[in-house]
């Protein structure tokens, strides 16, 4: 069977590999590396613990990439999540995981970064009506350039996210070289604790939101030329690139600095930053957690928009969200519009702590599809690399943290339900009218 791509003349040279590695990355590396590894170190008491902790969570993300991989190869089309649940599943599935990125996923996720970058960006005594301009400012000017010229936006979003992976290389260089010089005297202040399996499991928990977006290439698979090769290979690349980022920057974080310096800190980049270099790079580094933010947004204004563009193609949203020449140009303007207006609520940020656990019950449900078309298509199973391991290890990670999630707030689980429970509603709503009932 041909590409989807192929088949519908849709393939963009614009999206190539390295855009798709770049879109990943910047997916993945936003603002949750930065803020983590305070409460872990202080929640764990040692380094190494909060190391292996992060070493644990890219095994989990790259399971997930790899299934996510052998679902690109089964059906490289675009929409992620709702697209497959809606093959592979029952199309009721595959509207509630859109209504889900539509309601909270990428909206609220976009408002976040966003909100998260003018703290960065602006003074500390900026006020929230500044913040909330520079926020929105933001997602406008990513909205248009990916509204107005695929090729363009992807040229920027790939610029500025190798500008992001070079300075945060060139600060783990410092900050470690520093620490060999100095000594690292995060080792030697560490507290020793009684290691707890459930406290680790915590832990693992919080870290496992910081690697999620590893699977944003399938969201414009449908795009991508020769997808079945291109997508797979750049979600594995990037997310093996994010994990090694990762344990650079964490051991930057938690070996370095004493203890005392980043143990429950909230901003554990610069906190660290400040005690190696002082208040320049501790300023050099709020700049990249920025640069870092603004490709957040950027990745998400393209991926999210390409769900709501499925979905009206098959009927299940108004057809003026389709696509357009070369982008979904209505789908693009609405989720920046919403995105927009959520920055705005400022009370709805509070809300944002319950999308891990409904993003990770949409992923680990469209996951465990491979476990169907194994079953009812065994002629797809040879197109399945490391089945059944990969789906198994992500699917039982993913419910465990999300099980964990729902334990310790179980407002969280409540607030994932509702959600799930309003898509059930508008999914009935959507069928009734289509059937003209």
């Amino acid at each position: 069977m041909a590409d989807v791509a192929a088949d519908n003349g849709r393939a963009n040279p614009a999206f190539g590999r390295a855009t798709l590695i770049a879109l990943v990355i910047a997916n993945m590396l936003g603002a949750g590396v930065f803020t983590t590894s305070g409460f872990a170190l202080a929640d764990l008491g040692t380094p190494w613990w909060v190391l292996g902790a992060w070493v644990i969570g890219g095994l989990v993300a790259i399971a997930g990439a790899l299934s996510y991989g052998n679902l690109a190869r089964v059906l490289p089309a675009s929409g992620g999540e709702y697209v497959y649940l809606a093959r592979f599943v029952h199309p009721a599935a595959g509207f509630i995981a859109g209504w889900v990125s539509m309601l909270a996923g990428f909206t609220g996720a976009i408002a976040y970064a966003a909100g998260a970058f003018a703290v960065y960006a602006l003074p500390g005594n900026s006020s929230s009506v500044r913040a909330n301009l520079v926020a929105s400012g933001v997602i406008a000017v990513t909205a248009a350039l990916h509204a107005a010229h695929v090729a363009s936006g992807a040229r920027v979003q790939n610029m500025v996210v190798g500008l992001k992976l070079v300075l945060i290389t060139v600060f783990c260089v410092y900050g470690l070289a520093s620490g060999v010089s100095g000594g690292w005297q995060g080792l030697s202040s560490a507290t020793v604790q009684p290691f707890s399996w459930s406290v680790f499991a915590l832990t693992l928990m919080w870290i496992s939101f910081s690697y999620s977006g590893f699977n944003a290439a399938v969201y414009i698979a449908e795009e991508v030329p020769s997808a079945r090769q291109s997508v797979p290979v750049a979600m594995v690349v990037a997310t093996l690139l994010t994990t090694a980022i990762y344990l650079l920057l964490n051991a930057v974080f938690v070996l370095v600095p004493p203890a005392a310096v980043v143990h429950g800190v909230p901003d554990v980049a610069t906190a660290a930053a400040g005690f190696i270099g002082g208040a320049w790079l501790a300023n050099a580094v709020r700049l990249v957690i920025a640069i870092a933010l603004f490709t957040s947004v950027s990745a998400m204004l393209i991926a999210g928009p390409r769900v709501y563009a499925r979905m009206a193609e098959d009927g299940m949203l108004p057809a003026v969200f389709r696509f357009g020449h070369r982008a979904p140009v209505t789908a693009i303007l609405f989720q920046a519009g919403f995105a927009m207006a959520v920055v705005w609520l400022a009370q709805l940020r509070q809300l944002l702590s319950y999308l891990g656990f409904t993003l990770a019950l949409s992923a680990a449900a469209t996951v465990a599809s491979l476990f169907l078309i194994a079953r009812s298509q065994p002629a797809q199973r040879e197109e399945l690399r490391y089945y059944p391991w990969a789906p198994l290890v992500f699917v039982v990670a993913t419910l465990v943290f999300a099980g964990l999630a729902a334990q310790r707030n179980p407002l969280e689980m409540f607030a994932a339900l509702l959600t799930l429970a309003t898509g059930g509603v508008a999914w009935w709503l959507t069928s009734r009218a289509q059937h003209g009932k």
